[in-house]
Parts: C-alpha cells; sequence; structure tokens
C-alpha cells in the first residue's frame, strides 16, 4: 500500500544510496569522476550538476542521516 510513511521511507533509502556511493570506485565506471584544476567558460555540464548535488547531499545529510536512520529502525523494531 501507498502511503505516507511508506514514501517517507523510500526517501531515506534513496538519501542513504546517495550518501554511500564513492566516487573513485562507483561513479569513474561511468566516467562522473571529479575533475580536477580544470577551469571553464560557460554554465556546467549535466554530469558536473548531478556530481555536485550528490557531493552537497553527502556534506549536508552525513549527521543528520544518522539520527534518522537510528529512529526508523528504532519504530521499525518496536513497531514493525
Amino acid at each position: 500500500m501507498f502511503t505516507l510513511g511508506a514514501l517517507m521511507e523510500a526517501s531515506l533509502l534513496c538519501l542513504n544510496a546517495i550518501c554511500v556511493l564513492h566516487e573513485e570506485r562507483f561513479l569513474a565506471r561511468f566516467g562522473w569522476q571529479q575533475r580536477r584544476a580544470q577551469r571553464r567558460y560557460g554554465p556546467p555540464s549535466t554530469t558536473e550538476q548531478v556530481l555536485h548535488i550528490i557531493r552537497s547531499i553527502r556534506t549536508v545529510a552525513k549527521i543528520p542521516l544518522i539520527f534518522v536512520n537510528i529512529i526508523t529502525i528504532t519504530f521499525k523494531l518496536l513497531f514493525g
């Protein structure tokens, strides 16, 4: 059944997946590694924008995500 709780749990799982992606191991296979010391003019490409979003989520959401995971696991253990 599609409920608000299931939607929140799915978004939590997606955030967890984004936070554990390793750039050098996984993303480099697809050519999505960070390019260092390149100065480009003009708007960034779509790949660079996606990598920036991944890095931003990883930076901002790491600590709060730990607490949200603990709360979610506790509720799942207690209430099924």
